[in-house]
């Protein structure tokens, strides 16, 4: 168990009030997580300090090599109650990044302590007007001053909060999704898979090609055949295809999500026949002409659940369904954000509750 000194600020920030508008990613809180690790010491020195700053080396290898991760969670308040969700699931893949970037492993219990500990601190910060959370971003950056390539022998896991409301200023309506068929995200055997922000980076070329053609984001396609669908850039993807439920499978490219595991266990548990396959656009065309294609939706911490209104590939903008939110994932975002903020029973034991 990690023994974490806290100093708190002396020069508390003003919080944000019920009815602002938050936006996303954009306000932080008062206090940060810190802790060090030290090749031949390992992760030692947790602390919570107020949020400042940091001085790194001009040569600092992750300026230079991007050697870094990052994760992304959320924390909500019911009455004086603090949630988490799932942060174990965020524990276990902060480890399958580090390994796939040669960054030391850092104990699950330790992640999640150290998560709840800083949210402890900076739960009067969480606000709870509808569709808002506390948004909690947990990262590790290679600090060694050296020029060369080489996994580094020093690192910083730190952790940042941000309170956020939702993360379209559209909300829950049904957004726009432009299908990438020029430039490719990830390839298999490379670090699709990974929580890394190279994989960012490689996306805003399109990102920034679909925005301006009137689109909110980017569906990959796989980056050997460039036919099969892959992710949203900020979200995992399904279909709802004459009644089944259809996402496609991890193939080493896509981003493992952890609201895609929690839809996935919802829509089997109500039922519905749920399908991890290759699925090309060129089916979701010719389900599109057959009037199969009855609703797509986006699953990531961000946006929870997001409706998709539209798809377009090549020539060709897909009008899903009647272009409204449909049923099926107005009742996923019902029931994730019911459980995450304890409105509803959490029969799954998804739910964490900060400080206890």
């Amino acid at each position: 168990m990690l023994d974490i000194k806290i100093t708190k600020t002396t020069q508390p920030k003003a919080k944000p009030q019920p009815g602002d508008k938050l936006g996303f990613g954009k306000i932080f809180t008062d206090h940060m997580f810190i802790m060090n690790y030290t090749e031949g010491q390992g992760w030692h020195d947790p602390r919570i300090e107020p949020f400042q700053n940091l001085s790194l080396s001009p040569a600092a290898m992750v300026y230079h090599y991007g050697q870094e991760m990052f994760e992304g969670l959320k924390a909500y308040k019911n009455g004086d109650d603090v949630y988490l969700f799932r942060p174990d699931m965020n524990a276990k893949r902060t480890n399958a990044t580090n390994d796939r970037l040669v960054i030391p492993q850092l104990p699950i219990e330790d992640f999640v302590q150290a998560v709840s500990a800083i949210v402890d601190v900076d739960r009067d910060w969480i606000p709870t007007d509808p569709g808002t959370s506390l948004y909690i971003r947990p990262f590790i950056i290679a600090t060694d001053e050296f020029l060369g390539v080489a996994p580094s022998k020093t690192y910083l896991f730190m952790v940042i909060l941000s309170p956020s409301g939702a993360y379209y200023e559209s909300g829950l309506a049904p957004v726009g999704i432009w299908i990438e068929d020029e430039y490719v995200r990830a390839v298999r055997g490379g670090i699709g898979y990974a929580k890394t922000g190279g994989n960012y980076a490689a996306s805003l070329i399109a990102q920034q090609k679909a925005h301006d053609a009137g689109f909110s984001q980017v569906l990959w396609l796989d980056g050997v055949e460039r036919k099969y669908i892959e992710e949203v850039g900020a979200m995992n993807i399904f279909f709802k295809i004459d009644g089944k439920v259809v996402t496609p499978a991890l193939s080493g490219s896509i981003l493992p999500g952890i609201t895609r595991d929690s839809t996935i266990q919802l829509c089997k548990s109500w039922g519905y026949d749920v399908e991890e396959r290759k699925i090309s656009a060129d089916e979701l065309l010719e389900a599109q002409n057959n009037g199969k294609l009855e609703e797509v939706f986006g699953t990531g911490t961000a946006a929870v659940i997001s409706p998709v209104g539209k798809l377009r590939y090549k020539d060709t903008v897909m009008t899903i369904g009647d272009g409204t939110t449909g049923e099926l994932s107005m009742k996923l975002y019902d029931t994730i954000t019911g459980i995450q903020t304890g409105k509803l029973p959490d029969t799954l034991g998804w739910r964490v509750k900060v400080g206890e």
